[in-house]
């Protein structure tokens, strides 16, 4: 997904870089000092370096009053490393525009405080965000995820709320599955191949762009390169039925985020065939008729209607 399709609106959350001034008082008859009070969110984010990255959006956005008051306010905070991992650098915010970058930082708000032990245990429950999208969160023994993506640290308390650290930065969905691989070059014979099969009996393209709640696993263009087809022309003198069959191989009928994969777990695809899941060194799905597995290069792609993975085969049934 490139980052300027990713990064698009947000509409606007209010930050505060406000100084709590923390003070203690004694009396000649109440030698007590007084408790200090908490940071509010804001604070905490401006005064931790950690944050960095995630203070300088907050500032180019102008973000600077909301989540100062009174809140209750929940947020799912992405620290540098979450930045980096996400391919998102001081660069990067620099370039975007103000409502770019307040539609990413209001999709990690949530109105009211949510502590971990609240957090409902879907799996991939829906919350609504501040922004108005949905995310969708998991609680289980490993943790808490959202969108698929670990909370590292959760429970940082605030004046004003609660602070959960994640891994990664959410991006709100803003196109369906097919129109996310036309933004992407590196799926360009999946599109091809999705367009070829859609002349056939089923309307491929039809299914990946309406129905709700699919995941994908999406070749690139190198896996179908090695299996066999080396140029979109031939794509596209392929039999429509049969790449209709291999495509919806790799279709399962539910959201599934990294997340919710398992080591030996088998999905069933909406062709009716089987895929297994293998999780070690690198998270893998096979297919009935694959040599080897095939390995997920990237994850927790959404998708206003299901969710994309990226693997480096095309599964054969």
């Amino acid at each position: 997904m490139k980052i300027r399709t990713s990064l698009r609106k947000f509409a606007s959350a209010t930050f505060a870089l406000a100084t709590l001034v923390l003070t203690t008082a004694c009396s000649e008859d109440d030698s007590t000092p007084m408790m200090p009070q908490e940071k509010t969110i804001t604070t905490i984010v401006s005064e931790n370096q950690d944050f960095s990255l995630l203070k300088s959006a907050v500032v180019k956005a102008n973000l600077a009053e909301t989540l100062n008051g009174t809140g209750p306010f929940t947020v799912f905070a992405p620290n540098n490393q979450a930045f980096a991992a996400s391919g998102i650098s001081q660069e990067t915010i620099n370039s975007l525009s103000v409502n770019e970058l307040s539609a990413i930082l209001l999709y990690h708000t949530v109105a009211g405080k949510i502590i971990a032990a609240n957090v409902p245990a879907g799996p991939n429950a829906e919350v609504a965000t501040v922004y108005g999208d949905k995310i969708y969160v998991t609680k289980d023994s490993r943790g808490v995820f959202v969108n698929g993506w670990k909370v590292n640290t959760a429970d940082i308390s605030a004046s004003n709320g609660v602070i959960h650290s994640i891994e990664h930065v959410l991006m709100p969905p803003m196109q369906n599955i097919v129109q996310m691989a036309q933004s992407n070059a590196n799926l360009s014979y999946l599109v091809a191949a999705v367009l070829r099969a859609s002349q056939g009996t089923t309307n491929v393209a039809n299914v990946l762009a309406t129905t709700n709640n699919l995941t994908v696993f999406a070749p690139t263009n190198q896996a179908f390169m090695n299996a066999g087809f080396p140029t979109i022309v031939s794509i596209e003198n392929a039999d429509p039925d049969t790449l209709a069959s291999i495509l919806t191989y790799h279709v399962i009928g539910a959201r599934a985020f990294s997340s919710d994969l398992s080591n030996g777990q088998t999905l069933s695809t909406l062709n009716g065939g089987n895929l297994m899941v293998l999780l070690g060194n690198q998270a893998t799905v096979k297919g009935n008729s694959n040599s080897s597995a095939s390995v997920i290069t990237s994850v927790n792609m959404l998708a206003t209607n299901g969710v994309v993975h990226v693997i480096d085969q095309v599964l054969l049934p």
